[in-house]
């Protein structure tokens, strides 16, 4: 039997990067997957390509309206959800002296409160469906530091990870952090900075940088049942480089 069939998943930025891959996978495994994402030509593309187990829907996770919209989809499609993967998140490199007011509370919107909002609406779905498995992407800059902004809002990731893993035990729904380090995706292999990462991955253990299938087998073992019995951890997927 493949390894979630019977499971209802929503990922969020799954137009591209590790969020499509993490939906290819589950689609492979049996699941009926809802992806969200701002951009809705390429998301709308990849759910006509995974076929009718997947639904695409527009989606700004900032906002608990949008939310509430995704959970009523999800449901009116497929079901109650027992997966969730908060894949969305934006990077930041600025000095604290150069970043604004304003560009620090968006990153703290986009990659700390939409955790919180994409939880707090899913979690009534999966006692419904009698549990569940959230899994939140931080960084490996949620455990080692990095840019400010960028390293804040991880490191809450990982924070607010075990506080609900606490909270929802009882419910029988288990939620973990997923921690990347340097991943092959658009974002990070652009003409502009792809020498910068060759030129890093020489520093990494494993001497390269990771594809993004490699992460999505890790969240694939998280949001089946072979992870029954992992909850409130952090799962790094780094190629060793916060064990330096």
């Amino acid at each position: 039997m493949a390894r979630l069939e019977g499971k209802v998943a929503i990922i969020t930025g799954a137009a591209q990067g590790m969020g499509a891959s993490h939906a290819r996978k589950f689609i492979e495994e049996g699941a009926k997957v809802v992806l969200t994402d701002l951009n809705e030509e390429k998301g709308k593309t990849l759910a006509t390509e995974l076929g009718e187990n997947a639904l695409f829907v527009k989606q700004n996770v900032t906002s608990a309206e949008d939310w509430a919209t995704v959970l009523a989809e999800a449901e009116k499609a497929f079901g109650a959800v027992n997966v969730l993967v908060n894949n969305a998140g934006i990077t930041m490199a600025k000095s604290i002296l150069e970043v604004t007011e304003a560009e620090y509370r968006r990153i703290v919107d986009i990659n700390q409160v939409s955790v919180f909002l994409g939880m707090k609406t899913v979690i009534p779905s999966m006692q419904k469906a009698g549990g569940g498995s959230i899994v939140n992407i931080s960084s490996m800059n949620g455990i080692v530091a990095g840019a400010i902004g960028y390293t804040d809002t991880k490191f809450a990731v990982r924070g607010m990870t075990k506080a609900a893993a606490m909270e929802c035990a009882h419910y029988g729904i288990r939620v973990n952090s997923v921690h990347p380090g340097v991943i092959a995706t658009p974002m990070v292999v652009q003409e502009d900075t792809k020498a910068a990462v060759e030129e890093f991955s020489k520093h990494i253990p494993l001497k390269r940088v990771a594809q993004s299938e490699e992460v999505s087998n890790l969240v694939l073992y998280l949001a089946s049942d072979e992870s029954s019995y992992s909850t409130g951890s952090e799962f790094i997927v780094d190629g060793g480089l916060t064990a330096m």
